[in-house]
């Protein structure tokens, strides 16, 4: 049964699967050799793999909606932040920090966290809160405090901070948050 819904699980998470499917299927391969051979605790393990690895081949497809570096400016992505998501709740995230002549600024990207959920409401309510809402194409960013925080599909957190304001709101209009929109879907 397991192999039956091995490609379309794969394939529901909204991505393509490029040359790491490879360790994948080999990781899924051996779940299910060591599972007919009785030996469930290695079959798990094969499992939390194949798992893992999805879970990489997510992150580097979340990096893809990081803007490029404007010109003169360099690009630097955090790997670890989906790492730390697992502490608070889990999902996948990817951030970048953005430099040039000493100023910086990071835009980050998480999504299915459980605690984004909450931002909607938030932003929503911006200027109640002392807050100024700027809209990038169709996206609604909360401005407080020099940060930029936007919600995409009520489900992928997008912020912006650390830099000049419309330095950062230039680089996100770059972005396709429509695209974005139906990541992992």
């Amino acid at each position: 049964m397991f192999r039956v819904f091995a490609l379309p699980a794969c394939l529901a998470l909204g991505f393509a699967l490029p040359a790491q499917a490879d360790e994948v299927t080999d990781a899924l391969n051996s779940a299910i050799e060591a599972y007919d051979a009785g030996d469930i605790a290695y079959a798990i393990e094969e499992l939390d793999y194949a798992k893992q690895l999805l879970a990489g081949m997510k992150t580097d497809a979340l990096i893809g909606f990081l803007p490029q570096a404007p010109d003169g400016w360099t690009r630097e992505v955090n790997t670890d932040m989906s790492a730390g998501l697992a502490m608070m709740g889990g999902g996948t995230g990817a951030e970048a920090e953005y430099s040039v002549n000493g100023q910086s600024f990071t835009i980050s990207v998480m999504a299915d966290n459980p605690m984004v959920a909450g931002m909607g409401a938030m932003i929503g309510s911006a200027a109640a809160i002392g807050a100024k809402l700027e809209r990038v194409g169709r996206q609604k960013f909360m401005v407080q405090n020099g940060e930029l925080t936007g919600l995409v599909d009520n489900r992928i957190l997008v912020q912006a901070k650390g830099g000049e304001v419309e330095t950062m709101l230039d680089l996100l209009k770059t972005m396709d948050f429509k695209a974005l929109s139906i990541f992992g879907r």
